[in-house]
């Protein structure tokens, strides 16, 4: 497809709008063309993502706040982490953190306007100590914060953690796919693409809420961005996060560098059509590749991350507010 036909008809924008709104589903076709929308178009293509996301959401905005468990001391070798054991970065590096810092974490993320908090470790997942210290966590937080949102991101997991993990109070567990199966080979040889789906679907047969997604820029096409949405639309994630990378030094990936504005944006829209009731999250890298631009990221996505990420910097709570309010939307609280 020549991106002068992607320019055709703006007005093609505003029917996907609402085939989307009716039921439809994405084509690939349609994907494609989305993920060709030439930099003139992009105001249309984001307002048709915003009819999508009013939909459901309205203008409200959820923020979250991530906490690092535990640094570092990763056996797995995922490209792009500065956490893997093929990673030199220079990055803090401590076990997992005990029950009172998970529970001042849950404090500050509360103080930071953030309705969901999660905490997140390093390493291929959780030993039956770590189980035990989620659980008392969860038991402890939910008693002085019941309204709370817990997530944990804990790597793979079978059915009886996830078991575990719904008994004690927590509600989300995120677990990326990360890229397309036919990528993934390409930026992690330790565990599989279908290792990842293994955790995602005893998630939900635990009765806990998927929060799934992805990243964008690891040197990926864009029939592999295809593939992952069109994954995450299969498995009908409730939360999708979508990363855009940002590089290392110490990685394997510290020199990729491909993502620009229109890109970013063009892949959030994508996420939204194709997960039309799901929260979508502007999550890694927002900073870094949306710059001054970020408020645009909220026409198609309905949740951000505040105070930063596991070893990255973010923008704090107090200027992602101001953002959010300046546009005309509103903190979920």
């Amino acid at each position: 497809m020549s991106i002068a036909e992607v320019r055709a008809s703006d007005s093609w924008f505003a029917k996907l709008a609402t085939k989307v709104l009716s039921g439809g589903a994405l084509s690939r076709a349609e994907a494609q063309r989305v993920l060709m929308t030439p930099v003139e178009s992009l105001p249309d293509l984001l307002w048709a993502a915003f009819r999508v996301r009013e939909r459901f959401f309205g203008r409200k905005v959820k923020l979250c706040q991530l906490r690092n468990a535990r640094s570092g001391l990763c056996p797995e070798d995922c490209h792009y982490c500065s956490q893997s054991a093929v990673s030199t970065a220079r990055i803090p590096r401590y076990r997992l953190e005990s029950v009172e810092e998970l529970m001042n974490g849950a404090r500050r993320a509360v103080a930071a306007g953030a309705t969901r908090y999660c905490m997140v470790t390093s390493g291929r997942g959780p030993s039956t100590a770590d189980m035990e210290r989620f659980v008392a966590a969860a038991g402890a937080i939910k008693r002085e914060f019941p309204q709370l949102e817990l997530c944990v991101s804990l790597g793979l997991l079978d059915r009886q953690q996830a078991f575990a993990l719904k008994r004690a109070g927590i509600d989300y567990v995120n677990h990326n796919l990360n890229t397309s199966r036919r990528f993934y080979p390409k930026i992690c040889t330790t565990h599989s693409y279908d290792d990842r789906l293994a955790t995602v679907r005893a998630v939900q047969e635990a009765g806990l809420r998927t929060c799934c997604g992805g990243i964008i820029g690891l040197g990926e096409t864009e029939e592999d961005v295809i593939d992952l949405a069109f994954d995450l639309r299969e498995l009908r994630v409730d939360s999708l996060p979508l990363n855009f990378l940002h590089p290392i030094q110490g990685t394997p990936l510290e020199q990729q560098n491909d993502l620009d504005l229109a890109r970013c944006l063009r892949s959030l829209c994508l996420m939204r059509f194709v997960r039309p009731d799901a929260e979508i999250r502007v999550a890694g890298g927002r900073e870094l590749h949306l710059g001054s631009w970020q408020a645009l990221a909220l026409y198609p996505a309905n949740s951000l991350f505040v105070d930063g990420y596991l070893t990255t910097p973010g923008d704090a709570a107090d200027k992602v507010r101001q953002m959010v309010t300046s546009l005309g939307f509103e903190i979920e609280a």
